[in-house]
């Protein structure tokens, strides 16, 4: 009877840690290509929580490589002390649909504030920030400008500068990619909670370098840890990484994809079906399919499928790195107003949500005029190429993942007389400088180097002379003077990529290129 006891104990103790989690378990995953932010705060970065009272801005998307959820991981570390938890839109655990409120609670198990920022407020107040000394981040976004989790970032970033809090983002991939920016750039009269910053529909970034890229006009005790194993050519199948549906609505890895190039009728009559079909009343869905099949869009096909009395089309993907979800969107809603002639909705004294998705009035403008997507991409494309340029200041993971091997002859670097070999590839940034292992070319001139991970500051010295650059920053100091450098050292895969140049001479050698041979040339200044 005894045992009988013991065992019913047990069970019931089980269920109610079950029932009492906002978190439900998960199974473990296999090894991971790409290492998360959140991962590397545990290690490397681990001196930016030690003995600090934290609070952690997440969801049920929050978990590392293996399942295991940063709050449980934070909550499991004697070092640091987790006093407070942050819930973006759809609440801690996800679960709250689209636009619905979310309130503050208790947590059943932790016993400390679960605060929701799509409440009463969206931005923690004095009071949420006060008990704590660093917020933290990590949150898994899908790369949308109006996916709101960033824009949570945003008031997060502004909450901290204004109440003077270091906030550090966990950084995670974009998951359509960090190689395609496209569609229009909000302008600053529709900055809302749905379009934060001047950012094209799909900006092709990461959380860290979305909050870099922020952190231009707010001024934030900003840290951002890096991935490790993640490129910019990488989407989310390559990365190894579990997926978690992001919000009730994006159903699968699919709907993330489909997001942009589905979700752009707010306030009109075409509407989406899990951000995978597209259509209206009105529609030829024949027609539609041979329109949007006949434009080129790459990656995807379109087979034509009726809901209802309404005619649309069925997104295949065929492509994923190769298909442009926000391109794909605009051409969507051209043709589909070609079709059916929908009333666009306008703004006046009140900004209408098709706008402030759109992050301006003119595409509805040209919707009217009739303009073909081809000529309202040729309209949006200056202020494009504007933000693309913008955006290489703040890629900590490089703007260019090296070249495949065989496809163009290898970058060279001959330190003394003496090939240096590298265990990463050498390559050319945007701004043609030669981008090279850090440590490798480092002890190829007979200096010293210093990997400051919390600050990701990097210290190189030879005789007497010492320079300090930063991860993802123009700024250094060489010798002790101020310079700005027109390329800035990154992380790249597992190794930290540092201009060449830059670094030789911090130390006082010369430096030379030749071009015909693609080759870098290090000797001792004269």
């Amino acid at each position: 009877m005894q045992k009988r006891w013991m065992l019913f104990c047990a069970i019931l103790l089980a269920l109610s840690s079950i029932l009492l989690s906002p978190f439900p378990a998960l199974p473990p995953a296999e090894a991971a290509a790409v290492t998360l932010g959140n991962e590397r705060l545990m290690s490397t970065y681990h001196s930016l929580i030690a003995g600090k009272r934290v609070g952690l801005v997440t969801n049920q998307t929050g978990v590392n490589s293996r399942g295991e959820r940063t709050v449980d991981v934070l909550a499991q570390d004697a070092s640091v002390k987790l006093v407070a938890l942050f819930g973006p839109e759809h609440g801690v655990d996800g679960t709250a649909k689209a636009g619905e409120y979310v309130a503050s609670y208790q947590h059943p198990t932790l016993n400390i504030p679960v605060y929701s920022l799509y409440g009463p407020t969206r931005m923690p107040t004095e009071e949420m920030l006060r008990n704590l000394d660093v917020l933290l981040f990590d949150v898994q976004d899908i790369g949308a400008r109006s996916y709101t989790y960033m824009s949570t970032l945003n008031y997060c970033m502004v909450a901290a500068q204004k109440y003077n809090k270091p906030i550090v983002v966990l950084d995670r991939p974009n998951p359509v990619g960090g190689v395609i920016a496209d569609g229009p750039v909000l302008e600053d009269r529709f900055k809302t909670f749905v379009g934060v910053d001047n950012l094209p529909m799909s900006h092709g970034m990461t959380a860290g370098e979305l909050a870099l890229y922020f952190n231009r006009n707010i001024g934030a005790k900003l840290t951002v840890v890096p991935m490790a194993g993640w490129n910019r050519a990488m989407v989310f199948q390559d990365t190894g990484l579990p997926w978690l549906n992001t919000s009730p609505a994006i159903v699968d890895l699919d709907a993330a994809f489909g997001y942009m190039a589905t979700g752009l009728g707010e306030g009109t009559s075409v509407f989406q079906s899990n951000f995978k079909w597209i259509g209206s009343k009105g529609i030829d869905a024949d027609r539609y399919a041979e329109l949007l099949n006949g434009a080129g869009l790459p990656g995807v096909t379109f087979v034509a499928d009726r809901r209802g009395a309404a005619g649309g089309v069925r997104l295949q993907i065929t492509d994923y790195h190769a298909f442009n979800p926000a391109k794909t969107g605009v051409y969507a809603l051209a043709y589909a107003h070609a079709l059916n002639g929908f009333p666009v909705p306008k703004s006046g004294d009140k900004v209408v949500m098709f706008d402030k998705i759109m992050g301006t009035d003119k595409i509805g403008i040209w919707l009217e005029a009739g303009l073909s997507p081809q000529e309202m991409e040729d309209n949006y494309r200056p202020a494009l190429e504007a933000f693309r340029e913008a955006r290489k200041r703040y890629l900590i993971y490089g703007d260019q993942p090296s070249p495949p091997p065989g496809l163009i002859e290898p970058i060279r670097v001959v330190v003394d007389g003496r090939e240096v070999a590298f265990d990463s590839a050498p390559y050319l940034d945007r701004n043609d400088r030669v981008m090279v292992p850090l440590r490798a070319i480092v002890e190829a001139l007979g200096a010293t180097v210093n990997w400051n991970g919390a600050s990701g500051t990097i210290t190189v010295e030879k005789a007497g002379k010492k320079s300090v650059f930063t991860v993802g920053s123009a700024a250094a100091v060489i010798n002790g003077q101020q310079k700005r450098l027109d390329a800035t050292p990154v992380i790249l895969g597992e190794r930290t990529m540092i201009p060449a140049r830059y670094v030789s001479e911090a130390v006082g050698a010369a430096v030379d290129w030749d071009g015909s041979r693609r080759t870098v040339i290090v000797g001792a200044k004269p």
